[in-house]
């Protein structure tokens, strides 16, 4: 059945309709009619009239539809997939569609972050309605010319039909159409102020239903792939402006360090460095400020910036600086952080996130109690894209343009900085190399500001990898304990324990499975304040948690002498039709992954020499269970496969989706089984990949993904796949070695003990 949605709305508040955000232009160029003979070329559409049509869409009079991509885009496919549910419900050819990156516009949208893996749950329904509410205001204006009633004009690729046969273009009528918004947007705010709408102008339009998708839930290929493998400017680093000059920032070596004095003469010796200041005051007020933006992530000491003519020397320059730093607060080590966890987790002060029954009593009358403890280190971001921005601050306007996955917050944070209205600020966004929550914050675009406000001149600043690995923002380092009780063969009791530097698990998480599944259930928390900068990182929290609760699961199972995957299925079982509204996961559709995934990669089935592992998790609202397969090979463990089963709701783009399974997938086995990193006196232990261990092309295991088809709303699928992969491989580890891990990354941890032959 059609949905149905109202058309007759300001044209304010039909632009806020959206969580999202557009602008800029398209150039009007048809590949299809390029190469005809005598073929008249589109205008440029960026020199029509039309921007007041619709924020997220402008047409030629030729017919050619520009669709604005308004969330920031870094690899997760959005630029492709939000413009393809605008033009489902349009109805245009997807040939006929130009994407352009849309700029920041906190007047006309909300929501233009990319986090969280939300970008499309938010966006699907005010999208939809975007193009549906821009189809039926273009049937409108063709109706008007015919002299008929809209409701016998249908639109379809483009071309509006009457009851006749007769047709139009929407090219034909977009400026009509552009004009009908207008008035109609004026009129009804005028109505509405008087606190009535008159009942004939209210009308109604059909959503799409799923069945006569054409664009939606068909392969497309990533809008930016040609200039992508051609190389053209995409990304940050490729951002360059007349007169702009570059900034390589010197900061502390080590976490807790101040800049105590500076010598630059052998750095301005050298060709093409222009000069050597100072940053910080400004960056230090606004750390002092009694509001904060939670995007900030910048240290509190001042840093030493050389301004070059070129990247390559200003990387020489930095190099040459003569920095003396003195110990602001105590210099950090690993080996402490390992035994403060520890002492929090033996300790008794907690903060409880949720409590169901008495989880003491359960311990205490139970006729078995397991009870394990699991560990991970800090990881670094490494986006293959260093963090990178250009500002330029002169007293009309601050120009930024640059890789950021929160605009409006690092726009808002700039002003605030430069005591200067946010109205006087412009952002741009640029795609990013990857983000993975680093560009969460906005560190490196406040520092570009400050220095172009210091300066005056345009400014690039440009982190090298060296700089990203040792001074930027990490994975937090936390432990799990987890503790179980058994009683008459059931599960009664169950208690997480978090102890995290600077921070913990957010609030959903304690509702995540198997919250609602146990009778007497806790969650606690612990922290413990580091000086080390620490933030979100793919599939916060999850991205450990999942391999902690999955694992101890497989061993309660065994324990239990209980199928894993039966006893997960009658876990759930005990979910289903609850009236506990804190409960974020559903039952029914994590039991059908589980199963799916278990029949697709033929678990239970023996197969000689391949061991499997299975879990299934839920988080970013999606729900997926994967299944490792392990062999051995030269007396050491490899992972060959990994079957994924995932309940997104409806795939809006399935070559897209599947980028993002298989990657999540492989981040997940690559960074359980070697992401690690440490602190020595403050000082980070692995400065660039020759010393930080990733997963390498020959090690990647193939990815299997089956997807569970239904028509309910698309939820997120950049983060979902990377955490239950770890626990995946933990659990066919130990079938095949014999040996249980409890600590990331694997590969430190699993010779501990022979493999068993």
């Amino acid at each position: 059945m059609s949905t149905l949605i109202p058309t007759k709305f300001s044209r304010r508040s039909f632009l806020r309709t959206s969580s999202l955000a557009g602008g800029g232009m398209l150039i009007g160029f048809n590949l299809f009619t390029a190469c005809k003979d005598n073929v008249k070329m589109p205008v440029d559409i960026a020199e029509l009239d039309y921007n007041d049509f619709n924020a997220f869409i402008k047409i030629s009079n030729e017919g050619m539809v520009t669709i604005f991509s308004p969330n920031p885009e870094i690899g997760q496919g959005v630029k492709t997939s939000m413009p393809m549910i605008i033009a489902e419900e349009l109805d245009v050819p997807w040939e006929n569609v130009n994407v352009v990156q849309g700029a920041l516009d906190t007047k006309n949208y909300t929501r233009q972050i990319a986090g969280g893996s939300q970008s499309i749950r938010f966006g699907w329904d005010a999208l939809r309605e975007t193009g549906a509410s821009a189809r039926q205001i273009l049937i409108n204006a063709a109706a008007a010319r015919w002299g008929v009633d809209p409701s016998e004009c249908s639109a379809k690729q483009g071309v509006i039909t009457n009851a006749t046969g007769d047709t139009l273009t929407y090219g034909d009528v977009v400026n009509e159409a552009a004009k009908l918004e207008y008035e109609r947007a004026s009129n009804y705010e005028d109505v509405a102020e008087g606190g009535e709408v008159a009942e004939q102008e209210k009308e109604v339009i059909a959503l799409k239903d799923p069945k006569d998708y054409t664009i939606i839930g068909t392969d497309r290929g990533n809008v930016d792939i040609d200039e992508i493998i051609t190389g053209k400017p995409l990304f940050g680093l490729d951002y360059k402006k007349e007169g702009m000059v570059y900034a390589s920032v010197l900061r502390p070596p080590a976490f807790g360090q101040d800049l105590e004095s500076f010598d630059a003469a052998d750095a301005k010796s050298i060709p093409g460095v222009i000069d050597v200041i100072k940053i910080g005051e400004k960056a230090k007020s606004l750390l002092n400020g009694e509001e904060i933006n939670w995007t900030v992530q910048l240290t509190p000491t001042e840093k030493v910036v050389v301004i070059a003519e070129n990247s390559w020397a200003a990387i020489k320059g930095k190099n040459a600086v003569k920095a003396t730093w003195s110990e602001a607060t105590p210099l950090e080590s690993t080996a402490a952080h390992d035994k403060i966890l520890t002492d929090l987790l033996d300790g008794k002060e907690f903060n409880t996130l949720r409590k169901d029954g008495d989880v003491k009593k359960a311990f205490a009358t139970a006729d078995a109690v397991l009870e394990r403890t699991y560990e991970s280190p800090f990881l670094p971001h490494n986006t293959l894209e260093p963090m990178n921005f250009y500002a330029d601050v002169t007293d009309e306007k601050i120009h930024l343009v640059g890789p950021v996955q929160t605009p409006a917050d690092a726009a808002a944070t700039v002003a605030q900085m430069l005591g200067r209205d946010v109205g006087d600020v412009h952002l741009e966004m640029t795609r990013m190399g990857g983000g993975f929550g680093r560009r969460l914050y906005g560190d490196f675009v406040y520092e570009a500001a400050e220095i172009s406000d210091a300066i005056k001149k345009p400014v690039k600043m440009f982190s090298t990898r060296e700089d990203d690995m040792t001074t930027g923002v990490y994975r937090p380092a936390i432990k799990y304990r987890i503790k179980a009780s058994v009683k008459n063969g059931e599960v009664t009791g169950y208690q997480l324990k978090e102890a995290a530097v600077n921070g913990n698990m957010y609030g959903l998480i304690p509702n995540f499975f198997p919250a609602g599944a146990v009778e007497n259930y806790q969650v606690d928390v612990a922290s413990y304040d580091s000086n080390i900068t620490t933030g979100a990182w793919r599939a916060p929290y999850t991205n450990f948690l999942s391999y902690a609760e999955q694992s101890f699961l497989d061993e309660l199972a065994e324990m239990m002498e209980r199928d894993p995957v039966q006893m997960r299925l009658d876990m759930l079982e005990k979910v289903k039709g609850t009236t506990d509204d804190r409960i974020q996961y559903s039952a029914e559709r994590l039991q059908d992954v589980l199963k799916l995934a278990a029949e697709k990669s033929g678990y239970g089935t023996e197969k000689e020499g391949v061991f499997q592992g299975i879990c299934a998790y839920y988080c970013h609202n999606t729900h997926v269970a994967e299944v490792a397969d392990v062999v051995i090979e030269n007396n050491s463990p490899v992972v060959k496969k990994i079957t994924v089963a995932v309940d997104c709701g409806i795939v809006v783009n399935p070559l897209g989706a599947l980028n993002q399974i298989e990657g999540g997938a492989i981040d997940g086995v690559g960074h359980a089984m070697y992401g690690d990193f440490s602190f020595k006196d403050g000082i980070p232990q692995s400065k660039n990949f020759d010393a930080y261990r990733l997963i390498r092309m020959s090690e990647t295991p193939m990815v299997e993904t089956h997807f569970v088809k239904n028509t309910l709303s698309p939820t997120g699928l950049g983060e979902p796949t990377l955490p239950p992969a770890g626990a995946a491989v933990a659990i066919a580890l130990k079938k095949a070695t014999g040996n249980r891990l409890y600590k990331q990354p694997f590969v430190s941890n699993m010779n501990a003990k022979p493999i068993l032959g």
